[in-house]
């Protein structure tokens, strides 16, 4: 891919070339901070260092945000099936290692599962910051050629889940902005749900949108606001955002991680032997890295880095914490620690869970891989039975391939996962998924099973039934599309084809989460939302990505909706469709 050189200023920002600079812009005096103390008590944040930021005027009283100890979630793995939701990013952060952009590249790698469109780095060298962005996976995107353009010993890196679509690059993160007093550079987890009205009126004051994403508001946001320490900026912005957004900042001489006030998507923070620090989606990604994980993010907390150390502040009020806890059941690694709780331990419970209220007599437990392995196991060893790999899933399918002209039933699954007739055969068998979706690729996977000789398929799913769309962060289709928001769990079975199907009890859930249950969102599992979906995002097959679409400004306005604020959300607003899905 072709790299291309830009100096920006806003509001433009970084075009859809794969690699650009920002030299900064040379500010006047900067008038120190000199206001009325107010920090996060040390108890809370052990890393703070003496030297703290002040606020004069805090738009919001300084609260602490209290952890929230959530479990953390399985390893996504699309490559199956299409019919799964879809985390859309993972974010990194370092500061204080000279070999920052590389360090970041690996952690892009653990992160991989919560995006496989496009990646980016954002380095800072001799105070400008560098950046290469493309589509593709981590190691498409970057090679030594490209890492030897990203000097410096601060860094921030993205991975992005999208569709399709020829506006793809542009909405590749990190973006990277220059504003009057100098540099910036965001990437961001999450989703805003006021992002439509936002847009609109930063459009009426004259600012010009490059991308769909809605992270490009935040950086409009820093630009307009009138107070001029960065942190501050950061704070004005963030104070308008509704929604999901765990991010990182960069600039000439900062990183910075901000999580909103319900902590809905995940964000930790570890150090590497030699005082670097950084910040990641899942703990995965300092395990590659050899950092320590020392705690999460708090929800609503904002944590500066710089060459006076950590400073950590709660900007926001916040309520309960609401974390997703889909992050447990299926988006990140078994190998993370999410929310304060080992993902592996969370799913291996669901399975011994559902072996308990949900038995059935079988000769041999099969998983759907790779998210319902872990979930698979605890089914196996709660009921005594062998587990064994049923299926086995292709590592080698590309994104593309060419389908054979005669018409072959169930192509696309038996591409990517193959029966083991020598397990299934005149056997019943329990089959553990982490989720059931649309049901399309269930029914499939049931035929190919009965197709390989199983006498019995009884299917076991680690999570209640999903009858809501998720709006913070998570590509799910709308709810009339959810087969759980259509059909009794009977009918589910009818239409997949298996001999019994179960799923994990809500109530089964919560308990599990004992005191920390509260703490959790269960939107998709129960319709309540906590932060109202005012606009509701709606995809037409095609012309979407995830973070917004292709084509006129009119198109783009034609893909939202205004939710009815008077309905009850639990039966969940009726969608005008956009396009055919």
């Amino acid at each position: 891919m072709a790299a291309a050189t830009t100096t920006l200023t806003l509001p433009s920002l970084s075009s859809s070339s794969s690699s650009s600079s920002l030299s900064p812009p040379n500010p006047s005096v900067q008038t120190p901070l000199s206001l009325s103390s107010k920090t996060l008590p040390k108890s809370h944040f052990p890393y703070s260092h003496s030297h703290s930021f002040s606020l004069s005027n805090p738009p919001k009283p300084f609260l602490l945000a209290s952890a929230a100890k959530s479990p953390i979630s399985d390893f996504f793995s699309g490559d199956y099936s299409d019919d799964k939701p879809r985390e859309e990013c993972g974010v990194v952060g370092i500061y204080g290692d000279p070999e920052a952009s590389r360090l970041c590249y690996l952690a892009l790698h653990a992160l991989q599962h919560r995006g496989q469109e496009g990646a980016g780095i954002v380095s800072v060298n001799e105070n400008v910051l560098q950046s290469v962005t493309g589509v593709g996976l981590v190691a498409e995107v970057f090679s030594e050629a490209k890492l030897d353009q990203l000097p410096g010993d601060s860094a921030i890196g993205h991975v992005r889940y999208s569709t399709a679509g020829s506006s793809m690059l542009k909405n590749v993160q990190p973006f990277v902005a220059g504003y009057r007093f100098g540099s910036v550079g965001v990437a961001h987890n999450g989703n805003l749900v006021n992002y439509r009205s936002l847009r609109a009126k930063l459009e009426d004051t004259g600012s010009i949108f490059n991308t769909s994403s809605d992270t490009e508001v935040v950086l409009h946001l820093i630009a307009i606001s009138k107070h001029r320490p960065f942190l501050l900026r950061i704070v004005d912005a963030c104070e308008q955002l509704e929604g999901a957004y765990s991010m990182v900042f960069i600039t000439e001489d900062k990183l910075v991680a901000v999580r909103d006030p319900f902590g809905f998507r995940p964000l930790v923070m570890g150090r590497r032997s030699n005082g670097a620090v950084v910040f990641a989606s899942e703990t995965c990604a300092l395990d590659l890295i050899e950092a320590t994980y020392e705690r999460e993010v708090f929800p609503g907390e904002v944590v500066v880095v710089d060459k006076n150390g950590i400073q950590s502040l709660c900007l926001m009020a916040h309520p309960q914490p609401k974390s997703c806890i889909f992050e447990h059941i299926y988006f990140a690694l078994p190998n993370s620690v999410v929310y304060g709780r080992s993902v592996y331990e969370s799913r291996r419970t669901f399975g011994e869970i559902l072996a308990t209220e949900a038995p059935v007599d079988c000769d041999v437990v099969i998983a759907v891989p790779d998210s319902g392995v872990v979930a698979a196991l605890g089914y196996a060893a709660k009921a005594g039975v062998a587990f064994q790999q049923g299926l086995i899933r292709s590592h080698y399918v590309g994104r593309t391939f060419i389908e054979p002209s005669q018409k072959i039933r169930d192509f696309g699954v038996k591409l990517k996962l193959s029966p083991v007739r020598a397990v299934l055969e005149g056997k019943r068998v329990v089959v553990v998924d982490d989720s059931i979706v649309r049901g399309t690729t269930s029914s499939k996977i049931v035929r190919l099973l009965k197709e390989a000789g199983a006498k019995e398929v009884h299917m076991r799913i680690a999570c209640p039934p999903i009858i809501g769309s998720c709006y913070y962060g998570v590509d799910t289709p709308s709810s009339e599309e959810l087969i759980s928001n259509r059909m009794s769990v009977e009918e589910i079975r009818e239409f997949i084809g298996s001999d019994s199907l179960a799923f994990l009890p809500f109530d089964s859930l919560k308990k599990l989460l004992g005191s920390e249950s509260p703490n959790y969102c269960y939107a998709c599992f129960s319709g309540n939302y906590p932060v109202e979906p005012r606009e509701i995002k709606v995809k037409r097959v095609g012309d979407f990505v995830d973070d917004g679409l292709n084509g006129s400004l009119e198109s783009i306005d034609g893909g939202w909706v205004q939710a009815n604020r008077n309905q009850n959300l639990d039966n969940h607003p009726t969608v005008e469709k956009v396009g055919g899905i």
